[in-house]
């Protein structure tokens, strides 16, 4: 199997790897190196996988699965057996599928429309009253809008995520996950020296995140809080349809942790990302507003449900940002029995990551434009002329995002809202870096956000 040049005794091909960018660093490697290899960390391989015929081998669920491990794994302190942390022969992330899916059904999206609007509109109206000229922090304020969407719609709780100051058990998250990602990158560290007040400070901050979901989860419980057809209602009423048995309170815990940190940080990124790249494209930005005048009208009425699935230009955006900057731009497969992979022999349970980043970007796949913004490429012909492995932003199999249409419904629904009441405008000289966390996001990305004279 193919493999980076230069590969130290003991070492492997840690001197290759980059700590900061480890999925970008794997992306070039699939460049340099074709579509399977396999990288060596301290005498652990990892076949690594970038497109081409040898992703859709490892998307057919009969053969392979997906594997929980760092950083997904470093999770489970926190999150435990939750939806994306559980590992599959745990029973508890099937139970809260099945409880949880028809909270994601067409008809319930419809009830927390309202108040994703009014989340949108907070955004807008904190950005006009700090509007003064001066760039904002685009990714922190998608943050607060996406935490404020997640917390309200799925469990009736609000962050004041446009107050002064930060919530905290806003804090405690940013410095939970900067701690999960600083401890799981290709390249060991020496954290007992460099991270030894994290370290001490990791284990308060998860456990006043717990102590707080517990507080909201007894106050629904006792009455305190009014009951709400959200997804903490269906959690403390449903019966899991298969087994006939109700989620526990720790369950119930593992599950809005999950949604509040997964739900929130893979929507902030890629609105993030979709802002950078319509700042850049005034083109875009006017064939957008030509067709959400065109939907909602001109007079300022608020946006129904209904209208969001007709902005199908706006969605294309979002689905061209996902292509190049899926939230989760790597993930891992293992091997469900001993089989091969593109005729290289693979053992049972041998982990196999797939880089979304480099699947994304295969010229057989996307043409040699790959690197170019062009939401045309998801127009419907398109579309069905590439193969279903080509594009897998939310996932893949049984454990792909279970919250994939309530992201896209918010995503549409806040690029069309932030397009109707403001012109953006990059920051001269701002070239786009990436910065890897658990999820992907721009670095330092600013914008001049001026509001609209229409």
């Amino acid at each position: 199997m193919p493999r980076p040049s230069w590969r130290l005794p003991l070492l492997g091909d840690v001197l290759r790897l980059d700590p900061q960018r480890p999925v970008q660093r794997e992306a070039q490697f699939v460049r340099e190196l074709g579509d399977v290899f396999e990288i060596s960390i301290l005498g652990r391989k990892v076949v690594v996988v970038g497109g081409g015929d040898a992703a859709a081998e490892v998307f057919d669920e009969t053969r392979f699965a997906k594997a929980v491990v760092p950083p997904v794994s470093n999770l489970r302190e926190l999150a435990g057996d939750g939806l994306f942390t559980a590992f599959n022969s745990e029973p508890a992330w099937a139970q809260a599928h099945n409880v949880l899916m028809p909270a994601f059904s067409q008809a319930s999206m419809r009830s927390y429309h309202d108040a994703m609007v009014e989340c949108i509109d907070q955004l807008c109206a904190y950005w006009v009253d700090a509007a003064s000229g001066e760039p904002v922090d685009i990714s922190s304020d998608m943050n607060r809008l996406t935490l404020e969407v997640i917390g309200r719609t799925g469990f009736g709780y609000s962050f004041d995520s446009f107050a002064p100051g930060r919530h905290p058990f806003v804090e405690s998250m940013s410095r939970a996950m900067a701690y999960v990602s600083q401890t799981a990158n290709d390249v060991p560290v020496l954290r007992e020296i460099l991270g030894w007040k994290a370290m001490r400070q990791n284990p308060k901050d998860i456990a006043l995140m717990k102590n707080m979901v517990d507080q909201v989860i007894a106050a629904r419980r006792s009455g305190e809080t009014p009951r709400q057809d959200d997804l903490l209602q269906r959690m403390l009423e449903n019966p899991d349809p298969q087994t006939g048995e109700m989620m526990s309170n720790q369950s119930i815990r593992n599950q809005v942790l999950t949604f509040l940190i997964a739900g929130h940080e893979t929507t902030a990124g890629l609105l993030s990302f979709a802002l950078h790249y319509l700042s850049l494209n005034p083109e875009i930005v006017e064939r957008a507003r030509e067709e959400i005048d065109e939907v909602f009208g001109t007079t300022g009425a608020p946006a129904r449900f209904e209208q969001v699935a007709k902005l199908r230009y706006v969605r294309r955006i979002v689905d061209e940002t996902l292509r190049l900057w899926p939230s989760g731009p790597a993930f891992f497969r293992k091997a469900r029995q001993e089989t091969t992979l593109a005729g290289y022999p693979i053992r049972k349970s041998e982990t196999i990551l797939v880089v979304l980043l480099a699947l994304h970007r295969d010229p057989q796949l996307w043409g040699d434009d790959v690197e170019r913004f062009d939401p045309d490429r998801f127009l419907p012909p398109a579309v069905r002329a590439r193969p279903a492995h080509a594009y897998k932003p939310f996932g893949v199999g049984a454990r792909a995002c279970i919250g994939r249409q309530f992201a896209l419904h918010e995503a549409v629904l806040a690029l069309a809202r932030i397009l109707t009441h403001f012109d953006i405008a990059p920051v001269p000289g701002y070239e786009l870096r990436v910065e890897e966390l658990l999820t992907i996001r721009p670095k330092d990305l600013r914008l001049v956000m001026r509001p609209r004279k229409r």
